[in-house]
């Protein structure tokens, strides 16, 4: 799967353009721009999730898979194509993780690149290994709230309906988990020093 640059803001889907019909606001060109814009995401948060290319490579492609089948029965009054693009990408990882027979999370792998701006990239992959490290102190459920609400860019309420719980209780549970990610991202800094 290629992987392309996100566009910043995906098109509602099931949202009739402007003097259009309902069918024709779910055609392919709509699809198109849901995927171009959330592709690289919803890669992302699977890759997270799993700590496995080839895997996030499957659920993302999954989640695209079942979302163009379900471009029918879309209702934009219901949430974005976005916040129901990363439900169906958690519920795919899930069922990928069950597969595993729950199976710990492998490490993820380290990768070099050349580049011209070897001291900004060090900084950013160090920055990146401090909040992995981070990441993997939090509980599954910590770990999945943060995951989908920075990789997903879900609202607290997409965030709820996501998860099936209310939004404030995404809301003081995501706080939560942010205060402990800090938290560890301290005591990662400072063991790294």
């Amino acid at each position: 799967m290629r992987l392309l640059r996100p566009d910043p803001k995906p098109p509602a889907l099931g949202t009739p353009p402007i003097g259009g019909s309902a069918a024709a606001g779910r055609g392919a060109d709509e699809f198109d721009a849901i995927f171009r814009s959330c592709v690289a995401d919803v890669h992302s948060y699977a890759f997270a999730l799993l700590r496995d290319r080839a895997a996030a490579e499957d659920v993302t492609a999954t989640a695209f898979e079942r979302l163009f089948r379900a471009r029918g029965r879309l209702d934009a009054r219901r949430g974005s194509a976005r916040a129901l693009l990363f439900t169906i990408a958690r519920n795919a990882a899930l069922d990928e993780l069950r597969r595993r027979a729950r199976r710990p999370l492998a490490d993820t792998e380290a990768g070099e690149r050349p580049d011209a701006h070897a001291e900004e990239e060090f900084a950013q992959v160090e920055r990146r290994s401090v909040v992995a490290g981070a990441l993997e102190t939090l509980s599954p459920r910590e770990r999945e709230l943060v995951l989908l609400k920075f990789h997903g860019q879900l609202s607290n309420a997409e965030l709820g309906r996501a998860l099936g719980i209310s939004e404030s209780n995404a809301a003081t549970r995501l706080h939560r988990a942010l205060t402990r990610l800090r938290s560890a991202c301290t005591t990662e800094r400072e063991q790294a020093a």
